[in-house]
C-alpha cells in the first residue's frame, strides 16, 4: 500500500548533481527521526528522477504491520519534516517533488532481526554458508533465528545468516477469505492504490 503527495520546493535544479549517496544520507537524516518518533521502522529511501519532478520513496515497517492510517500518518510527518527543514534553508530536493509512502513488501530480503521476528510462521530460503535451507520460522531471539526444516528444529547465528527470502506458499493463499483483496500477502512495496495528493504551492 501507498500513498502519494504532490510537493514542491524551491531551489534550482542544478542541485540534483550531488552526490547521491551524500543526498540519501541527508534525507535520511530528517525523515528517519520522524518516521521513529511516530512508531515505525524507517526500511528504505530512495530519490529518483521522473520527468521534470523528483520521487521520494519511502518504505517503513512495524510489529504491528503497516495499514492505510499508517501510511497517510508517516506521510504527514514526512512531509512536515521536510517543509520544516526548507523553511530553515537546507534545500533537499532541488524543484518539484512527489512524496510516495508505502509498506516493506515480503519480497524484500530479511536482513535484521526485527524482519526475522516479523516473519514468524513463514517459510523462507537462506545460505547458510553458502549452503540453501529452506525452512519455517519458528523462533527469533536476539542472537538468531530457529527454522523447522522439514521437522527438525535447527537454530542459527544471525552471523552466519544471509538476506533470507520469504517464499510464496499457495496453501496459504488458498486459505485467505475469496474477494478480500485486503488479507492478500502484498508482493510489491508500492501498489496502485496510491491516492493523488494536491499541488500545494
Amino acid at each position: 500500500m501507498a500513498q502519494q503527495r504532490d510537493r514542491r520546493a524551491g531551489g534550482s535544479r542544478d542541485a540534483g548533481v550531488r552526490d547521491a549517496g551524500a543526498h540519501r544520507e541527508r534525507l535520511r537524516k530528517v525523515v528517519e527521526p520522524v518516521v521513529v518518533a511516530a512508531g515505525y521502522d524507517l526500511e528504505d529511501l530512495d530519490v529518483s528522477r521522473v520527468g521534470r519532478r523528483h520521487l521520494l520513496r519511502v518504505a517503513v515497517d512495524s510489529d504491528k504491520g503497516v495499514d492505510l492510517d499508517a501510511v497517510a500518518e508517516v506521510s504527514r510527518v514526512v512531509s512536515a519534516a521536510l517543509d520544516e527543514a526548507e523553511a530553515s534553508g537546507d534545500e533537499l530536493i532541488a524543484g518539484e517533488y512527489e512524496l510516495e509512502v508505502g509498506s516493506r513488501g515480503v519480497d524484500r530480503p530479511l536482513t535484521e532481526p526485527r524482519h526475522w521476528r516479523r516473519n514468524r510462521t513463514r517459510l523462507v530460503l537462506v545460505d547458510v554458508a553458502g549452503v540453501p535451507v529452506t525452512g519455517r520460522v519458528t523462533a527469533v531471539t536476539d542472537s538468531g533465528v530457529t527454522l523447522d526444516v522439514e521437522g527438525t528444529a535447527r537454530t542459527f547465528a544471525f552471523e552466519d545468516l544471509g538476506p533470507g527470502r520469504v517464499q510464496v506458499e499457495m496453501k496459504r493463499l488458498a486459505e485467505l477469505p475469496e474477494d478480500n483483496d485486503e488479507d492478500l500477502p502484498e508482493d510489491e512495496d508500492f501498489d496502485d492504490d496510491d491516492e493523488e495528493g494536491e499541488d500545494e504551492a
